[in-house]
């Protein structure tokens, strides 16, 4: 019987340098992506002991993966900064908009600095 390859060799590498770009997100937040062989990557997200993490999903696609990685990098910044402020309601668009234009245009900013990483075009 023929094993079924989900994710080809190429592609599996570009998401290998994703989630090496993503390394201090993981450090931020209770996330690790793995790769998972010829299935392709997948995200764990939010560990709670004894029962394991919430969350998963599997990319096969580095820029699927990528987007992801940035969506979960930029809400867990805004969510910290909101606690940082002291603030009771975090609504992240709204926390972003209290920030500075200098602290906006830096968090956006390591977009470019994450694709540049992970070999990703924006």
């Amino acid at each position: 019987m023929e094993k079924q390859v989900y994710i080809t060799e190429e592609e599996r590498a570009k998401c290998q340098k994703v989630a090496d770009a993503f390394a201090e997100l993981y450090e931020m937040e209770s996330i690790v992506v793995l790769d998972a062989g010829r299935y392709g990557f997948v995200e764990l997200k939010y560990y709670k002991p004894p029962y394991g993490f919430a969350e998963d999903e599997t990319f096969m696609d580095s820029k699927e993966l990528f987007d992801a990685l940035w969506k979960e990098w930029y809400d867990t910044t805004l969510y910290l900064t909101a606690k940082e402020m002291k603030l009771n309601d975090i609504l992240y668009e709204e926390v972003f908009k209290s920030l500075t234009k200098e602290k906006q245009s830096a968090i956006i900013g390591r977009k470019a600095d994450f694709a540049k990483k992970a070999g990703i075009t924006l």
